[in-house]
Parts: structure tokens; sequence; C-alpha cells
């Protein structure tokens, strides 16, 4: 299965071993949050290694599936005035439901989850009408999904992406 730009594949299949993360690897991956244009010689001043260096690091952070560098745009300035996360109770394989959810177009957020439901799907859609006509005729059609609760969003009250580079 191949993805999308700006989509993560997070379908069962291999990644690269985790070798984990260094100071500069956290630092990189910090600096191009914050810009993801940001061109290799002002990321090697800012680490302070050689161009060719960083470029080496970021190529790996990239292959290895460690970070993206992406668009983020806000939907209500794309014509997406509405996102949902959409709760799901699933009957029998957790796995394929969610792999149909994935492919999806308006399913942004697949993850499997414990609790109460089984899994969390967010979508995000041009009005209410098209909101229903993927609740009703897509997500609800999928077979093993027992029942569905949805919250639709009114305010999106903080968003980050910085995460990815916490230090203690």
């Amino acid at each position: 299965m191949t993805s999308e730009p700006g989509q993560r594949e997070t379908t069962e299949q291999p990644r690269p071993p985790h070798r984990g993360l260094d100071d500069v690897d956290r630092a990189l991956i910090s600096l191009l949050q914050r810009d993801g244009r940001m061109s290799f010689t002002n990321l090697a001043k800012a680490v302070d290694l050689s161009e060719g260096a960083v470029r080496q690091r970021v190529q790996r952070l990239l292959r290895d599936q460690t970070m993206q560098i992406v668009a983020v745009t806000d939907p209500l300035d794309v014509d997406l005035a509405r996102q949902a996360m959409v709760a799901i109770k699933v009957r029998g394989d957790v796995h394929r439901v969610a792999a149909e959810l994935a492919a999806l177009p308006d399913a942004h957020y697949v993850v499997l989850c414990a609790g109460r439901y089984d899994l969390l799907v967010e979508v995000i859609c041009h009005d209410d009408a098209h909101l229903l006509r993927l609740l009703n005729e897509q997500i609800r059609t999928i077979d093993g999904i027992a029942d569905t609760e949805t919250f639709t969003y009114l305010k999106l009250a903080k968003q980050t992406y910085a995460w990815g580079a916490l230090t203690d």
C-alpha cells in the first residue's frame, strides 16, 4: 500500500528498526517543525555541523519515517468546514476494519485504542451533508462496525505538531 504525500503509512508494514534520536536529530526535527523549508545551510549553522552531515541526517530521518515535512492547512481555509471524531466499536477483526477506514479519502486519522471504543477516526468534510453521507454510506456500511458515536468539532482550541522533538 502506498501513501499520498503528507500521509504517514500506518498499516502493518515493516518499518526500519528504531535507532533512537540524539540531541542533534531532535534539534533538526524541532527546527523543521518551525520552518519546514529551512535550508540545509541554515540548519547546519544552527546545530554546528556541516551542511553535508545535516543533509544526510535529514534524509535518514525522512527515509526511516521518523519525520515528514508537509504543508499543514487550516481546513476552514480550504473549504472544509466540518471536522469530527468518530468513535467506533468493532465486532470481529479490528485491524481489517481499521484498514478499510484508512482507505477512505475523508478519514485523516485512524487509531486503534483501548477503552470504550476500539477505533477513533478523524474525518474532515465540506459541510454537514458531506459528513452525513460519509457516516451513512461509507463508514457505517463497513462490515464489523457495531456502533459509532460522532463528536463534531465546534472550535479548534489548540493544534501543535511540536511533540515529536520533546526532550526531558
